[in-house]
């Protein structure tokens, strides 16, 4: 896998690579990841470039180091800023299902005058469209919208980084979210996209994102094929 050479240190990006394995299930939990020398030849890297983003997967505690035994994964949920929530995609993985990431779409776009995404952002802004494939069948489909603020991030590494990372390594800092649910059809695109009839009824939910200015950065869609799982949200109290 060929990483960037741009702005970020190459170390935080195994990093979040690694991590982003591992929140989808990828590294399941208990289990070793790759060998040290593995992951140099897989990013083409130093034995130092890789041993310092095992660290700090170390100090943040998703990893565990063992002499003579490999690294193994002893934590596969992340810590959420907003609230106590899990994500859903990490319900989904504790429940020991497969989940599997697939950039669609990421270019900047003009908007219709009148459309939402015009009203929100102007003339111009970032869409990107994902699909998330539960045990290999398509199941979440998500467009996401952002302010051109942050139409300079590296789109080549959507497939392997969380988009909220890649946010946060521009220095956006998402602080409040507004989320909105409704049950209906999608587009036809949507539709096709899932694999689903015309027609079905899906669960849809609109995410507004703000930073810390009360700034809007992003306004998304997703779309829930809840016939294959129901949306769940589990509170740690």
């Amino acid at each position: 896998m060929s990483l960037s050479h741009k702005q970020r240190p190459l170390y935080l990006q195994i990093m979040n690579i690694v991590k982003d394995r591992i929140l989808h299930g990828i590294y399941p939990m208990g289990t070793n990841i790759p060998s040290e020398p593995q992951l140099e030849q897989e990013f083409n890297v130093s034995k130092i470039t890789v041993r310092n983003a095992i660290n700090e997967l170390v100090q943040e505690g998703y990893l565990e180091k063992a002499s003579g035994k490999g690294t193994k994964v002893i934590r596969n949920t992340s810590a959420s800023k907003l609230s106590r929530w899990k994500r859903f995609t990490e319900v989904l993985v504790e429940e020991g299902h497969g989940i599997r990431k697939q950039l669609v779409l990421a270019e900047v776009v003009s908007n219709e005058e009148g459309s939402e995404p015009y009203q929100l952002f102007g003339e111009n802004c970032l869409r990107i469209e994902r699909l998330y494939h539960l045990n290999d069948v398509p199941y979440i489909h998500y467009t996401h919208y952002f302010t051109m603020r942050v139409a300079t991030i590296e789109l080549s590494d959507l497939n392997a980084q969380s988009l909220y990372d890649l946010l946060e390594e521009q220095e956006v800092n998402l602080e409040k979210y507004r989320d909105e649910f409704a049950v209906g059809p999608a587009p036809s695109h949507v539709e096709k996209a899932l694999q689903v009839k015309k027609g079905t009824p899906l669960l849809n939910r609109l995410r507004f994102s703000y930073d810390e200015k009360g700034e809007l950065i992003e306004y998304s869609h997703g779309y829930y094929n809840t016939d294959m799982h129901r949306y769940v949200v589990n509170y740690d109290v």
